[in-house]
């Protein structure tokens, strides 16, 4: 065990190969297993239990009854070596739990600046980005992406294999058997997109002529009865000579990419 300028409660049991930065605060009754390599300013409340092996940055904090990097829940899972990675800054609130990878060698993935809210679930494989919320009860199945700053409403179930695009927002109780396009809003069970995020759009600094856009976008693709395909050679007609830093083509590359299809 690696321990450095610590602040470990006599109750804690930490495993001889983890390893912890400086500044670290173990409260009562935490467990850091093997193979756990724990930033510095990391805060464990209470309760708490890491299991490796996993890898995770500065800056985290982790409030009491926290189950982080436990094994795979898939079936086919067989005690063989995967990872969990979780960059830095983020919140995982009560009864929050994690699991690593299940096939040898694979990881879930977590960025930086992610709050994950009482009971939220993060399966296996899954890549989360930076800036996530996810509100309470939310879960997500295994292999599942979650582009950075999308928001998962309190009880939103998202089925194995979709994507949350950049920027989206599912409602509370929704049921995500798709891709949530990128920008959007997706509500309901099962689920439909509703709208654009604007307040969140908004928040993050989006213009009003990249909002626009994408309101545009969003009846084309939406609204209008066309086609999948007759849709996105409506909208590449109209914005290709905008670029890669315009939000529609974002949009357009991030449904063209969808293995599931699309929530419409």
């Amino acid at each position: 065990m690696t321990v450095a300028l610590t602040n470990i409660h006599p109750t804690a049991v930490i495993d001889a190969g983890a390893s912890l930065g400086n500044d670290v605060i173990v409260g009562p009754y935490c467990i850091i297993g093997d193979g756990v390599e724990l930033g510095s300013r990391c805060v464990l409340h209470n309760h708490v239990s890491l299991t490796g092996p996993a890898s995770i940055g500065e800056n985290n904090e982790f409030y009491p009854h926290c189950a982080i990097g436990g094994r795979s829940q898939d079936l086919k899972y067989e005690a063989e070596p995967t990872y969990l990675n979780i960059g830095s800054g983020n919140t995982f609130r009560e009864f929050v739990t994690v699991n690593r990878g299940t096939s040898q060698g694979d990881s879930t993935s977590i960025g930086n600046d992610g709050h994950f809210l009482a009971y939220s679930h993060v399966a296996h494989d899954c890549v989360v980005g930076n800036g996530v919320i996810f509100s309470n009860n939310g879960t997500l199945a295994g292999h599942v992406t979650v582009e950075d700053n999308a928001i998962l409403g309190g009880l939103s179930a998202i089925h194995q294999f979709c994507r949350v695009g950049r920027h989206a927002i599912t409602g509370g109780c929704s049921k995500i058997v798709q891709d949530v396009p990128p920008f959007m809003i997706a509500d309901g069970n099962p689920a439909q997109v509703r709208g654009v995020n604007t307040v969140g759009l908004q928040r993050h600094g989006f213009s009003e002529d990249q909002i626009r856009a994408l309101k545009q976008a969003y009846k084309v693709i939406f609204k209008r009865n066309l086609t999948l395909d007759e849709a996105l050679a409506e909208l590449k007609g109209l914005y290709s000579g905008e670029g890669v830093e315009c939000p529609v083509n974002e949009l357009i590359a991030f449904v063209e990419a969808s293995q599931r299809g699309i929530i419409r």
